[in-house]
């Protein structure tokens, strides 16, 4: 395929992506419109995942047409696409306007199965990543079982006879009498494992044992799948667990911006730009992320002190908690955030710590030292252990017509 005609092929996938999905927008708004309607419960993460994907794999695509990832980042978009547009449309044709849209047994039960695929493809996605082939040959037998097992799954839902799950009682138009029923929470149980095993074990394993550029492209991904784990956790978990509405909403935008921004990290790693950029964003999601639980923490727990305070002594609370606390807060937010700054560095960017030590106290140094020879000496000291070359020289031009090299 020349590179011409697999741009043409990667957009097209891309446009009939987008196509579907802005149809199933369409679809979702009628059913919003409608009080009594039924919402399709996926339609924000499907509608974020066949945008981002679609576009995200087109853009691979054209550039890397022999890398699998971007064909696989296009067709799960669609498979993707074709779900959600499935599902509204049998609500739209059951809820809404009854018998107003043809074909509704049909799309339900194309929406019963195709997930299976878009998640198989996912599965294949993180397998190859980055750089479109497996870790090892001994990782032959796991991606070969993805196949089989989406394969299966793929024929037990689609044929399994009785109700197709969360489409308004549905019997399945080809369910064949034998199979075994209720196919579909084994099967999703199965395949979610597989998405999270291929991710979870192929990022890991290749992060330990990748250096240099492979390693920057792994840890863009990680970042963005261990977001998403956290906002997940804060939003199906910790929120329900503590009955916190702010906390559940922070939960949820933070997923929601991590499930964006797990694609496109995809594609960052692999067209390979601005790749040492996640180590900024690593870095500062650290500090920020540690000091506004510290605030909060902080915030919450001075304001109740403050209050038992007020009630022991005047008995009656006081809006002077609030105020107090907010004091104390502005009052402690530059210096707390230097001394998070400083052990994440010490802690974890160790090496980058050091030498900005080095450069600090060469500085320093400079400022107070006037003997040019022992300066030199110094500055290539600093050039050697902070950069580490082969090789380090320093010329210096005198004012006559010789020149000093150390």
């Amino acid at each position: 395929m020349s590179r011409r005609t697999a741009a043409w092929l990667a957009w097209s996938l891309c446009a009939l992506s987008l196509a579907l999905t802005a149809l199933s927008l369409v679809l979702l708004a009628l059913n919003l419109a409608h009080l009594d309607g039924h919402l399709y419960d996926y339609w924000l993460e499907d509608t974020v995942l066949a945008v981002s994907l679609s576009i995200i794999g087109a853009i691979i695509a054209s550039r890397l047409p022999a890398n699998p990832l971007g064909w696989l980042f296009c067709v799960a978009a669609c498979f993707i696409a074709i779900v959600h547009l499935s599902g509204e449309w049998v609500l739209y044709a059951l809820l809404v306007q009854p018998n107003s849209l043809p074909a509704v047994e049909v799309l339900a039960w194309i929406e019963s199965w195709v997930w299976i695929l878009a998640c198989g493809c996912l599965v294949l996605l993180f397998l190859l990543f980055p750089n479109g082939q497996l870790p090892s040959s001994r990782w032959r037998w796991l991606a070969w079982l993805s196949v089989l097992l989406t394969a299966a799954g793929v024929v037990w839902v689609a044929f399994s006879p009785g109700v197709i799950v969360g489409l308004g009682g549905i019997r399945n138009p080809f369910g064949i009498e034998g199979v075994p029923s209720s196919a579909f929470k084994p099967v999703q149980t199965i395949m979610l494992a597989l998405v999270w095993v291929a991710a979870g074990s192929t990022l890991v394993l290749r992060l330990r044992q990748a250096r240099g550029v492979e390693r920057q492209q792994i840890k863009w991904p990680a970042y963005t799948a261990v977001m998403v784990a956290c906002g997940g956790v804060l939003y199906y978990t910790i929120s329900e667990a503590i009955g916190s509405r702010w906390l559940e909403w922070a939960g949820f935008v933070i997923f929601i911006v991590a499930l964006v921004s797990f694609p496109i990290s995809l594609g960052i790693a692999i067209v390979r730009y601005r790749l040492y950029d996640i180590d900024i964003i690593i870095n500062r999601t650290l500090v920020y992320g540690s000091l506004t639980a510290m605030l909060i923490a902080l915030y919450f727990g001075v304001i109740v002190v403050l209050q038992r305070a007020f009630v022991l002594f005047m008995g009656q609370q006081s809006t002077l908690a609030v105020v107090a606390s907010t004091l104390l807060i502005a009052a402690l937010f530059t210096p707390l955030r230097r001394r998070i700054q400083s052990f994440i560095d010490r802690r974890f960017y160790r090496r980058k710590y050091d030498v900005r030590k080095t450069l600090e106290a060469f500085s320093a140094k400079l400022r107070n030292d006037s003997d040019l020879d022992a300066l030199s000496e110094d500055l290539v000291g600093v050039v050697r252990e902070t950069m580490q070359p082969a090789h380090a020289s320093l010329w210096l031009r005198s004012q006559g017509r010789g020149e000093k090299h150390v």
